[in-house]
This record gives structure tokens, C-alpha cells and sequence, in this order.
């Protein structure tokens, strides 16, 4: 009976050391190992400043209550504060970002595939929402949107498709934590038709299941970035 008991044991310490001991999360889009340790520029984060040398500035970025440009098509601006505006975020897991809207300016359908984001509105009215992973066959993913107002707080999962949209007649603004020092973005539309070089047109008209003509025209437009250091 001692003898069980001990092995069981063993069996659940051995299991326990398998579950802790994997890589961490990813803080860039990859990293790719070489075998000489000097011909390595970048690391899955960064390197850390020798604490004799950091200064209050490194945990310090001014400025944020301003107003950011949206003179923009996207009629937007995001602001993001992660490691490379403040060193000090090194490891710590968490970022921060302004979101400005002009009326009826979107920030269009993006995922952040490192991080969760939980977004408060502090001025105007905001629809938000995000969509759900691919379900079982025969099913279609779950649209989760709701109208956001001053003091309204809302949860973008992390990885999921999300967007907000400034659907009032008066400029907008939001803040939004993210759970990694360097969350990532990936603007589905910029991505996908504006792509370098280009994903082949026969590919994106079989996935959109449209004419070849408007896979062209998608591609040939300028895809623009709404987001700023």
C-alpha cells in the first residue's frame, strides 16, 4: 500500500515538473535560434539595462492626456506605450494604449496575438465588439458587440478579431491595458490585401469566393496604419 502511494506520488511530481517546465510565451512574432550566440540580434523580449544604471525616466512616458491626430482615412489613432516607449515594461507582462476617434472613425477589425485587452471609454460613444474562433462545422462564429459610454469598460480576448467604432458625431476617446509588454497587432484587411509581396490573387478570390477583379482592386488600394508610437 506504501509502496502505491509513493509511486502515485512520484507519478504527480514527475507530471507537475512536465506541466512548469515549458517555453514562455512568445513577445515577438518569432524567434528564430542560431547557433552562435553572437551572431544572435534579438531575444523573445530584451535584454535588461544593468539595474545600476536605470533611471526614473525608464518607467516614465509624458504626454498621454493629449489629443492624438485622426486626420486620417481610418479617421483614428492608437497610441501604444509598450516596452520600446518605456524600457520599464521589460518583463512585466502589460501595456497601455490611447485610442482617438474623429466621428465616425474606426479602428477596423484587428487581433492582438499576445495579449488580452480590456478597453474603458472616456469621451464620446464607442460599438465595439469581437468575434469568436471558428465553432463546429455548420456553425458560425459569435459576434459579441455592445455601444460603450463614458465609464463603460469591455474585454477584447486575447488573439480574437475586435473593433471599435465611433459611431456618435462627437470625437471619442479610450484607453486600453494589454496583458504583454509587446501585445502585436494584425489588421485583418491590411494584412491580408496589402500584404508584401502580395498573397496571390487566386488564393484570396477561392477564400473570399468572389470575382478575381475585386481581389485586384483590393490590392492595388493603400492600406493604412492607425497606429502610432
Amino acid at each position: 500500500m506504501a509502496v502505491g502511494f509513493h509511486i502515485t506520488a512520484a507519478i504527480l511530481v514527475l507530471a507537475f515538473a512536465i506541466v512548469y517546465a515549458s517555453d514562455p510565451s512568445p513577445l515577438q512574432d518569432f524567434c528564430v535560434a542560431v547557433p552562435d550566440a553572437d551572431a544572435g540580434v534579438f531575444v523573445n523580449g530584451k535584454i535588461c539595462k544593468d539595474p545600476k544604471l536605470v533611471k526614473p525616466e525608464d518607467f516614465f512616458f509624458p504626454g498621454l492626456n493629449n489629443p492624438r491626430s485622426t486626420s486620417n482615412p481610418l479617421g483614428s489613432n492608437v497610441t501604444l506605450l509598450n516596452v520600446d516607449q518605456i524600457p520599464g515594461l521589460n518583463t512585466l507582462g502589460i501595456s497601455l494604449a490611447r485610442l482617438d476617434f474623429a466621428p465616425y472613425g474606426l479602428n477596423p477589425p484587428h487581433t492582438h496575438p499576445r495579449a488580452t485587452e480590456i478597453l474603458v471609454v472616456l469621451e464620446g460613444t464607442l460599438l465595439v465588439g469581437f468575434v469568436t474562433s471558428n465553432p463546429p462545422m455548420n456553425m458560425k462564429n459569435r459576434l459579441f458587440t455592445k455601444v460603450l459610454n463614458p465609464g463603460d469598460v469591455f474585454v477584447f480576448p486575447e488573439g480574437l478579431i475586435h473593433f471599435q467604432f465611433n459611431n456618435g458625431q462627437t470625437n471619442a476617446v479610450a484607453f486600453a491595458g494589454l496583458s504583454s509588454q509587446n501585445p502585436g497587432v494584425i489588421t485583418i484587411a491590411k494584412a491580408v490585401f496589402g500584404s508584401d509581396p502580395p498573397i496571390s490573387p487566386d488564393v484570396l478570390t477561392k477564400a473570399f469566393q468572389t470575382d478575381k477583379n475585386v481581389i485586384k482592386y483590393l490590392q492595388s488600394q493603400f492600406w493604412w496604419d492607425n497606429n502610432f508610437p
